[in-house]
């Protein structure tokens, strides 16, 4: 597995408590994704190394940087259809692709545009964003936003194969560290080492709502 990875209680001190953040492990070629499914869309990706059998590219895939928002949503790889826990490892120039081609998936007053600017924008946009609730190893809702993005067309195509770098299986990672969490003893849980991610572009920057502290 090449994730890097640190214990959770450490990395919980730098972590920001609250605000809009992209929280991922990173650098500057890459950035670690994941995405849960059944067993036969996983196996594919893993041995085939990109997307492709019973994966629907009709369909809008999410994916998620944030290792423990995944875990909240795939119930520790525990929810039927989602026991494949995979990293998938992504050319970085192509999730800033993403973002700079995103469209909110719910309309508010701060995209300073009429909700039917924003309704035009969704139909002709292939990518959504949404910013959501980040969760602690319980499941625990916290103050700082996750981020979630979707793609399908054009973007699920190219995220499907020429975006990826690796595909890893961490279902067996996945299960030895939800141990930890079941027995409360978070000293010892192991996460992917995390920390804000921005850009130098500040106006995607801006348009992300990405805050600095």
């Amino acid at each position: 597995m090449k994730l890097e990875l640190e214990k959770y209680t450490e990395q919980l001190k730098l972590w920001p408590q609250e605000g809009y953040h992209i929280m991922a492990q990173y650098d500057d070629d890459k950035i670690i994704v994941y995405q849960s499914y059944r067993r036969e869309i996983g196996e594919f990706a893993v041995k085939n190394q990109y997307f492709g059998g019973a994966f629907s590219l009709e369909r809008m895939t999410w994916i998620k940087p944030n290792f423990l928002w995944m875990m909240y949503r795939n119930g520790w790889g525990r929810k039927e259809g989602q026991e494949h826990v995979l990293a998938i490892h992504l050319k970085i120039s192509a999730f800033k692709s993403y973002l700079e081609n995103a469209v909110y998936s719910t309309y508010s007053d701060k995209l300073e545009i009429s909700r039917e600017d924003w309704q035009n924008q969704v139909k002709e946009s292939s990518v959504r964003l949404q910013w959501d609730p980040d969760h602690d190893p319980f499941g625990n809702k916290l103050e700082r936003r996750a981020v979630q993005i979707g793609l399908r067309n054009e973007f699920i195509r190219s995220f499907s194969r020429e975006d990826i770098l690796l595909i890893e299986n961490i279902s067996d990672f996945v299960k030895d560290q939800y141990q930890f969490v079941l027995n409360d003893d978070l000293d010892n849980l192991l996460t992917p080492l995390e920390r804000p991610l921005l850009f130098d572009d500040e106006n995607l920057n801006k348009k992300l709502r990405l805050d600095y502290n």
